[in-house]
Order: C-alpha cells, then sequence, then structure tokens
C-alpha cells in the first residue's frame, strides 16, 4: 500500500503548501492572459470605430486610419493565440469552459480576415461591421469573466472583479464610439442608434459603479480625477448632439473625427486604468508566491525538527495527564518534542483560520459576479422570449425594479423563475 505508507503529517501539510503555490502560478498565469485579451480587445474596438466612419462615409474618411489600425491589430492577435496555445498545457489549471470560450474566440479571429476584406471592398453596412466586431469583442469579454470567476485568493479575485468591469465599461465605451461616429459620419439622425448610445452610456456607469467598489483606492480616485478635464465636457455637449436629433435630421458630418478623438481620449483613459489594475495583479501574485514559497520553508523547518528529534521519554503523556502533577511539573522546554508538537498544530490552525478568512473575503467578490451574471441571463430569457434587443430587454428589468422598488437582482432572478406561460398571460410584463 504505496500510498498509505507516504501518507504523514508531514506530507499532508507540505502538498498542501504546495498546491497553494501551485494555484497562485495559475492565477498569475490568468493574469497573462487577461492583459493578451484586454491588449487585443482595445486594438478591435479601434479598428471597429474606425470601420464604422469608413463603411458610414462611403470610405471618404479613415481609409488609412483603418488599414493602420488593422497593422497594428494583427501582432496582437498573434500574441493572443501563442497565449491561448500555453494554456492547453495541464500545468496551466485551464478548465473546459475557459477552454471552450477559447476555441469560440479562435473561431472569431479566423474569419476576421473575410471580414476586413468585406469592409475594405464596402461590401457590408457600418452597422453590420459594428456588429460583427462586437460578437467577437463579448466572447472575449465572457473569457475574462470565467477566469474572474474561477480565482481563489480575496486580493486577486477583487483585483480581477474590478478588472471585468473595467473592461467591460471600456468595451461599452468602444460600442458607443463606434455607433456614435456610425450617425456621425451618416450625417442623420436616427431613432435607434440613438437609444443604442443612450443605453451603451448607463452600462457604462454601473460597469465603473462596480469597478469603483472593487478597485484600489488610488486608481478609484485616479478615475474620479479623469472625469473632471475638458475632453469629458466635450463628449457631453458631443453625446447630446446625437440624442436630441430628430429622426432623419441632418447630422453634421464633420464632428465625426472630433466624436472619435474625444471617445478614444475616454478609452485610453479606462485602457491606462486597465494596464495599471494588470500590474497590480502581477505584483500581488508575485507577492503572494514569495510568501507561499516562504511559508513553505518554514514549514519544511518545523518538519524537519519535528523528525530529527523523536520523543525521548514514553512516560510524557501519562505525566501529562496525571492530575497529581502541577503543570509547572513538566514545562515544555524550548526544542522538546511536547514545543515541537505545539508548534506543529500553531501551523495548522494558522493555515485553516487564513482559509476561513479568505472564503469570507470572497464572498464580496462572488457576489458581485453572481449578480452580473443572473442579470445577464434574464436579459437573454427576454431576448429569446419576447423578441427584444438587449437594451429593450435591460429596460424591462430596470422599469420593473424601480416600479416596484426591488433590487435588481430580485427581478432578473423572478425572471428566470417564471414559466413561458407565466410571460403570455402577463403580455410580456414582469409581475410583481
Amino acid at each position: 500500500m504505496p500510498l498509505a505508507a507516504a501518507l504523514s503529517v508531514s506530507s499532508l501539510v507540505l502538498r498542501a503548501k504546495q498546491l497553494e503555490i501551485d494555484a497562485v502560478r495559475q492565477l498569475a498565469s490568468r493574469a497573462e492572459l487577461v492583459d493578451a485579451i484586454g491588449q487585443l480587445i482595445q486594438g478591435l474596438q479601434r479598428e471597429r470605430g474606425a470601420s464604422s466612419i469608413y463603411l458610414a462615409s462611403q470610405a471618404q474618411r479613415f481609409a488609412d486610419m483603418r488599414r493602420k489600425i488593422v497593422g497594428e491589430v494583427e501582432p496582437l492577435e498573434a500574441q493572443l493565440r501563442a497565449v491561448f496555445a500555453e494554456h492547453l498545457e495541464p500545468a496551466q489549471g485551464a478548465t473546459a469552459k475557459a477552454l471552450s470560450l477559447m476555441a469560440w474566440a479562435l473561431l472569431g479571429l479566423d474569419a476576421l480576415a473575410a471580414l476586413r476584406s468585406q469592409i475594405e471592398s464596402q461590401a457590408m453596412g457600418a452597422h453590420d461591421a459594428v456588429a460583427a466586431f462586437s460578437h467577437l469583442i463579448a466572447g472575449l469579454v465572457e473569457l475574462v469573466f470565467h477566469v474572474a470567476d474561477v480565482a481563489g485568493l480575496p486580493s486577486v479575485s477583487r483585483l480581477l472583479v474590478a478588472l471585468l468591469h473595467l473592461v467591460q465599461a471600456q468595451e461599452e465605451a468602444g460600442q458607443e464610439r463606434a455607433v456614435g461616429a456610425l450617425m456621425y459620419a451618416s450625417g442623420l439622425g436616427n431613432e435607434a442608434q440613438q437609444q443604442r448610445v443612450v443605453h451603451l452610456i448607463d452600462a457604462q456607469e454601473r460597469s465603473l459603479q462596480v469597478f469603483a467598489e472593487f478597485a484600489e483606492p488610488v486608481l478609484r480616485s485616479r478615475w474620479e480625477q479623469e472625469q473632471l478635464l475638458p475632453g469629458i465636457a466635450q463628449l457631453e455637449r458631443l453625446r447630446r448632439t446625437l440624442c436630441i436629433a430628430k429622426p432623419g435630421a441632418a447630422l453634421d458630418s464633420k464632428l465625426s473625427e472630433p466624436w472619435f478623438e474625444v471617445c478614444t481620449e475616454r478609452i485610453n483613459a479606462l485602457w491606462q486604468l486597465q494596464l495599471a489594475l494588470v500590474k497590480s495583479l502581477r505584483e500581488d501574485c508575485a507577492a503572494r508566491i514569495l510568501e507561499a514559497q516562504q511559508d513553505l520553508q518554514d514549514s519544511k523547518g518545523l518538519l524537519r525538527r519535528l523528525r530529527d528529534n523523536p520523543p525521548q521519554r514514553t512516560h510524557a503523556v501519562d505525566r501529562f495527564f496525571d492530575t497529581g502533577t502541577p503543570p509547572s511539573a513538566t514545562p515544555e522546554l524550548a526544542g522538546s518534542p511536547a514545543s515541537e508538537s505545539t508548534a506543529l498544530r500553531d501551523l495548522l490552525q494558522t493555515q485553516s483560520a487564513r482559509m476561513a478568512s479568505m472564503e469570507a473575503e470572497l464572498d464580496a467578490a462572488r457576489r458581485a459576479l453572481h449578480e452580473r451574471k443572473v442579470i445577464e441571463r434574464a436579459k437573454g430569457v427576454l431576448m429569446a422570449r419576447l423578441g427584444m434587443n438587449e437594451e429593450a430587454a435591460f429596460r424591462v428589468l430596470q422599469k420593473t425594479s424601480m416600479d416596484q422598488n426591488r433590487r435588481l437582482l430580485e427581478v432578473a432572478e423572478a425572471t428566470l423563475s417564471l414559466p413561458n406561460l407565466a410571460f403570455v398571460q402577463a403580455g410580456g410584463k414582469l409581475p410583481g
């Protein structure tokens, strides 16, 4: 029975500590994955915006800019493919869900060449191009969500939750840039596009609220300062021009470039925050690995002392339990077997307490991720059952939340619990 022979307190303690180190290393690897995904998303967002203006202006604007951006994005594609390949290795600890999401993203990357060819030849409309890029980016964001959802360290998990919502806000800002650019470049107001812009502005605010809750104070303060820059006031003016234009009314097509620039300035500010968050992730993972390695060495030293100093008096236990012997008569001398056993018990208790504390700290991050997951599923249910688009589905949830004075999460959970028949009977409205 080789397994039984290998079983000991020391083997269990040391294996637990080694698994902790392996887990942090895997988290560090996932941070690199998130970084590569984030870089590609940022590039694809720029390409989407430039393609939108190029197509909406009948290739009169941003032709050279779009080609330049494509040249910058292609190396980022190759970089992400290489990171995906690394995660096929068992040591990386990738889950089946993560690999499936990578495969889905790879399908989108493989289709990019054909999409770019269609855009170059103006064989598709601006709206369809924006939708195609957004579809690919949505899968990449979902992969970031999965990585955040499986993190097992409180500090890393909090940073990943902040990063996920920052990436989401950046994508929503990127979609706003693309949709607004399409409207300005076309020179016409469009009610459906206006509704999308309003929805995207609201969505950014929600994502950034969660980011602020989980980000480090220094980053939160940095973002608040960014809101005072002159470009934000210009962005608000251009937003207002877009949103109050009557359907079919003329828009100044020359404003497409200032719009693109101020939106890009804001997205770049989000991108700088993302880089800072990824840097914090790397530093935190490195610190955790170092701490765990030091703990491992300390544990090895303690267990080595236990092995090197076996009990010398077999009657020590009898004396300890002898009620007639005062405790002071059997002092634990430093380095004695009894004191070493006490040290081992302390080590195990400390490790157990730390694990319990970590679990409690992870709850807040898990709740935020759970809430996002439930709301996204509820939106999907409304879209499937009632034929709504994403903006309309969210407005239904939001209006019900306000009308019934209930949390959005509660409304989403209630939506998921309703059978199809209830929707028919309620005429597509969420019952109270």
